[in-house]
């Protein structure tokens, strides 16, 4: 599950008899003072008590004392436990393979905006069938943000990055700092 904070993801376990019930919860009421639980992969592995403790040790250093939060990349878990053997149960509408496939391509999109140098950042461009696309971005300590008031051009069918999926945008015109 992803969180509230950026980079600080829930790792966990649960059964498959409970798990709409136990991510109903965490969804809502958090986990260890951090709010904004988001479920991202979920998979049935068999011996899953030695895999979590097998990814406990991994990850270690990546582990917040006493919690089944870690700082680490969504996507290079999503990735990694998308390689394991085992029925997937989250997402259902995509195959163990897309969700590998698209986790490869997020952490891409989120490798590349390394490259950016802090600034202020801007994009003007005609888009077919739309009309004209006009951006404003700042880069702060290697975060990338859109400013609000962006105007924002429909997205094609395929891959669309999670950053933009989640943007708060009313009639092509992005609403709030993503």
């Amino acid at each position: 599950m992803t969180t509230v904070v950026p980079g600080l993801i829930k790792l966990g376990k649960t059964g498959t008899e409970n798990f709409e019930s136990r991510m109903y919860h965490l969804e809502r009421n958090g986990y260890s003072n951090v709010a904004g639980l988001k479920r991202r992969f979920a998979i049935e592995l068999d011996d899953y008590d030695a895999k979590e403790k097998l990814l406990d040790e991994i990850f270690s250093k990546s582990k917040v004392p006493n919690t089944e939060l870690f700082a680490l990349d969504i996507d290079l878990v999503i990735q990694l436990l998308s390689s394991f053997e085992g029925k997937q149960i989250y997402p259902e509408e995509k195959t163990k393979e897309e969700v590998f496939d698209d986790a490869v391509r997020e952490f891409e999109v989120k490798s590349d905006s390394d490259f950016l140098p802090d600034g202020k950042y801007y994009l003007e461009r005609n888009v077919k069938g739309f009309g004209k696309a006009r951006g404003e971005a700042v880069v702060e300590d290697g975060v990338f943000k859109v400013l609000k008031g962006s105007i924002c051009a429909p997205v094609k069918s395929g891959f669309v990055p999670d950053i933009r999926k989640n943007a708060k945008i009313k009639n092509g015109v992005l609403i709030d700092v993503y």
